[in-house]
């Protein structure tokens, strides 16, 4: 049997960052045509129908050059993008094109850009571009704050193989587990179903197969829709995450707000109480907005197949058991604000009957009095 080779593809690594609270998109792209002079445009899928796949609010895609990415085996071009979503978040890509490579060298070569963009050099060089992208979109960033989140995908692509090739076949003839797995020793068979077992197909001759942090397709027709979910849902876990940790910072604070103001005295206490309700329903209206408009980041309904792998790839990154957490975490949050204002009111309508009381008291001593 001939030797399998890569003829045409690329390997895609991406790393998304949380970076405000909002961005607006419409003022970053017109900053970015301002300052920077370079190509920008909003986002869409790119074969499948708007009707059937689309972004709740498009994203903004803009270049930033092309850049050398140090291998062991020698530098390698990666042409750079990034993508800014509404709701605070930017991904930026580095894709290295492949041409004419042993399948071999292929997995060879996207665990070496694996490592490449994992060492400490590569942190300094994400930093680097993403600092370019806030300066050129300046003050389209609403609340920025420090990225001390992260989230990085690596994404394999085969458009074309030395010879036709079905997915079937493919997989019966490529070892896709070193590549997957980053793992160089043999691994279990059972674990090397787990690595498969999430492998999707529309026609005979393409392939999808997803992992935790990796993925492989073979896309022969050159379709970028299926990355581009990847991307979001990606992107949304990392949201998520944020949020997740905001919430878990606020609960012990809440705690401890409660606890003094449950301390005060009468009226100032009463006061407290609705201060912190009202802190508390800013804070669960802020993250609500956010948390839909990132549950709205893309909407799928008549696209099955797109629509399998994005409900597949939010699975595997857990986003629905983060975006639980969250639920739950709001769900206090929501009930200490209806105990707070509750206790509030109490404390006012007990503090009004007290003031009633020495009303009449002293209406009753000057009667007596006269």
């Amino acid at each position: 049997m001939a030797v399998l080779d890569v003829a045409s593809g690329y390997i895609l690594a991406y790393r998304l960052f949380d970076v405000a609270y909002a961005i607006d998109l419409g003022k970053a792209e017109d900053t970015w045509a301002r300052t920077v002079r370079t190509g920008s445009s909003r986002g869409r899928l790119t074969t499948t129908p708007p009707k059937a796949v689309a972004f709740g609010v498009p994203p903004l895609a803009i270049g930033l050059g092309v850049i050398s990415l140090p291998l062991t085996e020698g530098s390698v071009q990666a042409t750079v993008t990034a993508r800014l979503y509404d709701f605070g978040v930017v991904s930026i890509a580095l894709r290295v094109p492949v041409t004419d490579l042993a399948w071999t060298a292929f997995s060879q070569r996207f665990n070496a850009i694996d490592r490449a963009v994992g060492q400490e050099p590569a942190t300094a060089l994400w930093t680097e571009l993403l600092d370019r992208v806030k300066q050129g979109v300046g003050e389209a960033l609403e609340r920025p704050m420090p990225s001390t989140l992260e989230e990085d995908y690596l994404v394999g692509v085969v458009t074309s193989f030395n010879e036709p090739m079905t997915a079937e076949a493919l997989v019966a003839r490529l070892d896709l587990v070193p590549l997957l797995s980053g793992e160089q020793r043999p691994l279990s068979e059972g674990a090397r179903r787990d690595l498969l077992r999430h492998r999707y197909s529309y026609y005979t001759d393409d392939l999808v197969v997803l992992t935790w942090d990796r993925a492989f397709i073979y896309e022969p027709r050159g379709d970028t829709d299926t990355i581009d979910v990847l991307e979001v849902a990606n992107a949304q876990l990392l949201e998520m995450r944020y949020y997740d940790e905001l919430l878990d910072a606020e609960l012990p604070r809440m705690y401890d707000l409660v606890e003094a103001a449950r301390r005060r005295m009468a009226l100032p206490g009463a006061r407290r109480f609705a201060d912190l309700a009202r802190r508390l329903y800013t804070m669960v209206a802020e993250v609500t907005e956010l948390t839909e408009k990132v549950d709205n980041a893309l909407q799928v309904t008549e696209d099955v197949y797109l629509a399998r792998i994005y409900t597949a790839a939010l699975e595997l990154f857990r986003v629905p058991t983060v975006s639980a957490a969250v639920d739950r975490k709001l769900s206090i949050i929501r009930d200490t604000y209806t105990a707070l204002y509750d206790e509030a009111s109490s404390a006012r309508s007990g503090l009004l009957e007290v003031i009633i009381v020495l009303l009449i008291a002293v209406e009753l001593v000057l009667a007596l009095v006269r």
